[in-house]
């Protein structure tokens, strides 16, 4: 029992940092219909600045938003590189997100060489249900819940996430009551480096990155993401949450390097019943 509830607080850590990689798909993709796979560098690079800033004496608590920040303003650089001109196909600008992360991740080893890294976290543990448990795991699921929280608030009570709303929903009529769509665009693409670097940060302390790290972070906030249809939050969570608990139970009680085709073989399995219910929606 104690082995199950360790598996399962980790899993749901693990799973709560794809599911703010996936809300970064989620936001992008709602305002702009671009797909924008240098989320999982981006996240990379999150755990690689805090781990570099809280060497550099930062103290807790300022070197993490710091990098979160950081991690903005490179999801706003890949939003200027990949949405271009106004009229770019969204299928160019994906494409301009697989070369933009192939630059990051050169970066990656660049600045910090291909040894994976691990921030100090949290001190501690706590037990829970006879198991003991990392701190940093906990701190993970906290502020993961309240990101969404304040997500889901930006989203329905400010005026700047309801213009975002609106770009996604129509951008003609965005732009007809003066909402500059393409603005709208960029800033989604910031929001989404952070939610990227936030993950990076959080789960860095527990599992290490390196620059190999990003396609799989990649691949799993994706699948997230594709489980609520690449426009819901909440179904992203949800979509996060479960791969995170089968990737550690896989680790757990089979093998850990079946992680990765796990999260493949989900995202497959749920690319194929969205894509189901799509047609027998149609169908209707």
């Amino acid at each position: 029992m104690k082995e199950l509830v360790t598996y399962l607080v980790s899993g749901i850590a693990l799973g709560s940092s794809f599911a703010l990689i996936g809300s970064g798909f989620v936001v992008v993709h709602r305002v702009t219909r671009v797909v924008n796979f240098a989320q999982g560098s981006i996240a990379v690079v999150g755990g690689m600045l805090s781990a570099t800033l809280l060497g550099g004496r930062l103290p807790h608590g300022v070197a993490e938003p710091a990098a979160v920040a950081i991690c903005g303003v490179v999801g706003l650089t890949v939003g200027f590189l990949a949405l271009g001109r106004r009229g770019t196909p969204p299928l160019i600008s994906l494409i301009v997100t697989l070369g933009v992360s192939m630059l990051i991740s050169a970066a990656i080893i660049w600045l910090w060489g291909q040894d994976p890294v691990s921030p100090p976290g949290l001190d501690g543990s706590a037990t829970l249900l006879g198991a003991t448990v990392e701190r940093q795991r906990l701190l993970v699921v906290g502020a993961t819940v309240l990101a969404f929280a304040a997500l889901a608030l930006f989203f329905s009570r400010s005026y700047v996430g309801k213009a975002l709303t609106a770009s996604a929903s129509n951008p003609f009529a965005a732009r007809m009551v003066g909402i500059d769509v393409r603005r709208m665009g960029l800033l989604a693409f910031a929001l989404a480096g952070m939610l990227g670097g936030l993950a990076g940060v959080l789960v860095a302390p527990t599992n290490a990155v390196s620059f190999y790290s990003d396609l799989p972070l990649a691949l799993s906030g994706f699948a997230a993401a594709v489980f609520g249809g690449l426009v819901s939050p909440l179904r992203t969570l949800v979509g996060g949450l479960g791969l995170g608990i089968a990737g550690q139970l896989t680790a757990g009680y089979l093998n850990g390097s079946y992680q990765t085709e796990v999260a493949l073989l989900l995202m497959l399995v749920i690319m194929i019943a969205r894509s189901s219910t799509f047609v027998h929606e149609e169908a209707k």
